[in-house]
């Protein structure tokens, strides 16, 4: 009983919490921008199903939280097409229903009757609001914790490695990766992990000289801070931590702002350079984690920073930046997913929306329900496929099936 407990609270509760905020800054954009154009909104619900709570403010909003914690969404009035994108036949219907109840006056409150570009503000300011979270959280971070740097010299060079057959020395600092300044060890390994069979250009300081390198990763299993197997590009060197090697830099607020940018930029910079390598199969595709991931990382990371805290002060300190950190970047992805133009995410609406500011009229209403229904089908199949992912990973198949052996 203690140990499903503990599980729950480990596993179950931060995912649900990060969840939660992360979606709740979403559809709050998507709400602000609304109200802020003033389009009449009917309900806001932070997760899905029968609501929990429910309550309606004096604007007439009803607000809810459903019992499943896995998205939200915003109604606005009016809004009864499955694919909120209502056809002429659709417009000419609701706007004559509208006139005859509320007048003609009332249309402009009507998110379906707002100008082109209002329309587009409003669906663009959910992920928005993400990527400003996650700038926000980033710079917040880097202002009042620092970030860590650790040299990115090279201590050990594996024998037979592509770092070895590429002239790479014991005692290099390496300072560019393909132009990109190299200030970490860790920031060469993110560069290097998605770089398998891809040559890199480097340069490194040897003996007070420059000396540029040619490397290719090779795909090899390393180990993430969490001690799970991960199959990246590795080049074959080691880092070993030495006395007065960690230092942490301290930004001012306007460079924490900066490095806060930097930071997103660079998760969807990464995250589009895996997809894309993924699509002409030079990765594979057991990075991608579905809520079932995230919640076994968010849980032992806790279950981690819960072992590695002293006292319960630097535990709380600990647990809190942990969170944060997971925070901005899982804001970040879902940020970038509802922008892909695929219908029912926010970047299928943007794309209705550029059909109709050129063809002067919305998309038909087949198109739009067959749209729908494929968009509907490629999520769930992402889902679908990134669950299989985090069950192979948890090995609950194996478990199962020794069970019936």
């Amino acid at each position: 009983m203690i140990g499903f407990v503990d599980n729950i609270l480990l596993y179950v509760i931060p995912i649900m919490v990060i969840l939660g905020v992360v979606v709740t800054i979403h559809e709050g954009g998507h709400f602000l921008a609304a109200r802020l154009l003033g389009t009449a909104v009917d309900r806001f619900s932070i997760g899905f199903g029968r609501p929990i709570v429910q309550w309606r403010d004096r604007a007439g909003v009803e607000w809810r939280i459903g019992w499943l914690p896995l998205g939200g969404y915003v109604r606005f009035a009016g809004d009864d097409n499955a694919a909120s994108v209502p056809d002429a036949e659709d417009l000419g219907a609701l706007e004559r229903e509208i006139v005859e109840r509320e007048g003609p006056a009332a249309l402009s409150r009507y998110f379906h009757f707002k100008p082109l570009w209002q329309r587009a503000i409003i669906v663009a300011a959910g992920p928005v609001a993400n990527f400003i979270l996650a700038v926000v959280v980033f710079a917040g971070l880097l202002m009042t914790v620092g970030e860590p740097l650790q040299p990115a010299r090279v201590d050990v060079v594996t024998p037979g490695g592509a770092a070895e057959a590429a002239g790479f020395k014991v005692g290099d600092l390496v300072q560019t990766a393909d132009g990109r300044a190299i200030d970490s060890f860790s920031t060469l390994q993110r560069i290097v992990f998605l770089k398998t069979g891809t040559p890199i250009q480097f340069v490194v300081r040897r003996a007070g000289h420059p000396v540029a390198l040619t490397a290719t990763p090779r795909r090899g299993v390393i180990l993430d801070r969490l001690g799970h197997p991960q199959h990246l590009g590795v080049l074959g060197l080691e880092y070993q931590s030495k006395p007065g090697d960690l230092q942490i830099r301290h930004f001012t607020p306007l460079e924490a702002v900066g490095g806060g940018v930097d930071r997103t930029v660079d998760v969807v910079d990464t995250t589009l350079h895996y997809l894309g390598r993924l699509v002409v199969g030079r990765e594979t595709a057991e990075q991608l984690s579905g809520p079932l991931g995230m919640a076994q990382l968010s849980g032992e990371i806790a279950k981690q920073t819960a072992q590695e805290s002293p006292n319960v002060q630097t535990l709380i300190a600990n647990a809190a930046i942990t969170m944060l950190e997971l925070v901005a970047n899982i804001s970040v992805g879902i940020g970038f997913l509802n922008l892909m133009p695929i219908p029912v995410l926010d970047g299928g609406h943007l794309l209705f929306y550029a059909y109709e500011a050129v063809a002067r009229r919305p998309l038909a209403a087949k198109v739009q329900a067959a749209g729908y229904r494929v968009g509907l089908a490629l999520v769930l199949g992402l889902m679908l496929f990134a669950t299989w992912n985090d069950l192979q990973r948890l090995r609950v198949l194996t478990f199962l099936g020794g069970l019936f052996s």
